[in-house]
């Protein structure tokens, strides 16, 4: 066995009714490198030419790695099409433990399907992790991330500014005991 194929098998895979969340495959790399290399990216330190998208990858790869848990790679199950991220992060220089989400394209938007995915990384979060009410940090002007939050029960607590990223804010999630706070919220 590979050491891809041992990371892929040591990463839960979670499945919703539309979505499967599962590890990062080298085969993703094309459309996460499109994605950074596109003003889609400029809320999450984007854009990015694709050798710096690379290392971006990597970092997604390595947090699994080095903290045990990490973003899940979205996949829309009929087509098996990779199209975002979301789930457990925390990257150095985060105040805390987050709950992260992004959709690579604009063709996948206003689908539901960033919720249907953040609430399930959110569940894994809570269930499998022991979190309670993790953040989201959301960058100023992100006013469809800023939406979602809001959607997913979230609050606006604070500002916080981050030394690469510049100002955001930070929007904290229900109570993991909170009706509605885990998967059974999109069943």
């Amino acid at each position: 066995m590979s050491i891809a194929q041992a990371f892929e098998a040591a990463v839960p895979q979670l499945e919703t009714p539309r979505l499967i969340l599962r590890a990062p495959r080298l085969s993703d790399f094309d459309a996460f490198a499109a994605y950074q290399a596109s003003e889609r990216s400029s809320f999450t330190g984007g854009p990015l030419e694709r050798n710096l998208a690379w290392r971006s990858f990597g970092h997604v790869v390595g947090h699994w790695v080095l903290r045990g848990y990490g973003i899940f790679v979205i996949e829309e199950k009929t087509t098996g099409r990779a199209i975002g991220t979301t789930g457990p992060w925390f990257p150095e220089g985060w105040p805390e433990p987050e709950l992260a989400w992004t959709l690579w394209a604009g063709d996948i938007e206003g689908k539901g399907y960033a919720a249907e995915a953040a609430m399930a990384g959110r569940a894994y979060a809570y269930e499998a992790l022991g979190w309670t009410a993790p953040i989201s940090m959301i960058l100023d002007g992100n006013t469809r991330s800023e939406a979602l939050a809001a959607k997913l029960g979230c609050v606006r607590e604070s500002g916080f500014t981050h030394a690469q990223f510049g100002a955001c804010s930070v929007w904290r999630h229900p109570a993991a005991d909170a009706q509605g706070a885990g998967m059974e919220a999109y069943a």
